[in-house]
């Protein structure tokens, strides 16, 4: 951790609200004989770009479990909506250029994917914003409004975001296959193999704080608010967002099934 560019310090935060719907307390879950956020802290602290790596938390049990292993934790308030709401509030008392915004429930993230996305605002003093991305390979993919997509332009930025398949297919407009999933799958495997243009945004971001912080301080867009989608604000407010392709695949622990499957995972792959 810590090869600095630029003389650029970069602070890596990744928000860990301990209240989950669908997993409970899923943060200090066992994994391989550590918590999720313990992964994650470790694996973050891999990269070589990030100078500095915090915990944003609302609860004592998480802060607990952070210093117990040597690692540095902030509580914070517990009236935030958003990660990124969190994570400024650390933010505006660090001394850092950058921020990275890295996702607590994502233990097997590679520290090349963080430096993917940090790279392009220390060489570009005007991004302000940069995320990432994966190629879709699996079709019913495209039609999960759980995994949200994104198009980008010639110059690797955003376009646009968004739970429904973007770019739409246009022949599926065309006949009954419109507003059908299940038919435009069908329709999509008879006509159209060319994945390669289906893209899933992930959730890691990466700020000038200076930005984050009037960011986190302008209301919820109409886009925002309609896809639920915070990046979106973003876009709508011209701010362009730089989106870096990545290889490996992020695995997100929102369910029982996900735990199970990286604890097979890593069974297979040696971490820190």
């Amino acid at each position: 951790m810590g090869e600095q560019k630029n003389q650029i310090k970069v602070t890596a935060i990744i928000p860990a609200r301990y209240a989950s719907t669908r997993l409970a307390a899923k943060l200090l879950l066992d994994l391989g004989g550590k918590s999720i956020i313990q992964h994650v802290y470790e694996r973050t602290s891999c990269a070589k770009l990030v100078d500095q790596v915090i915990v944003a938390t609302d609860d004592s049990r998480i802060e607990t479990i952070i210093k117990n292993f040597g690692g540095t934790a902030v509580i914070t308030s517990d009236k935030h909506q958003t990660g990124t709401d969190r994570i400024a509030e650390v933010a505006q008392n660090l001394d850092s250029e950058i921020i990275v915004n890295v996702q607590g429930d994502e233990p097997l993230i590679e520290p090349a994917t963080i430096d993917k996305a940090v790279e392009p605002l220390l060489l570009d003093k005007s991004l302000m914003m940069s995320t990432t991305c994966e190629l879709i390979d699996k079709l019913e993919d495209i039609f999960n409004p759980n995994i949200v997509k994104v198009v980008k332009n010639a110059q690797g930025d955003a376009l646009y975001f968004s739970r429904a398949p973007i770019p739409f297919p246009r022949f599926a407009a065309l006949g009954k296959a419109c507003f059908d999933p299940q038919t435009m799958l069908v329709e999509m495997e008879n006509h159209y193999t060319e994945l390669g243009q289906y893209f899933k945004h992930t959730g890691l971001y990466v700020y000038r704080k200076e930005f984050l912080l009037k960011f986190t301080s302008w209301p919820r867009s109409p886009l925002e608010k309609e896809e639920s989608l915070e990046q979106l604000r973003a876009l709508e407010t011209g701010y362009r967002i730089q989106v870096i392709e990545v290889k490996d695949k992020s695995i997100g622990i929102d369910t029982l099934a996900d735990l199970e499957k990286a604890r097979e995972f890593i069974k297979t792959r040696e971490l820190p």
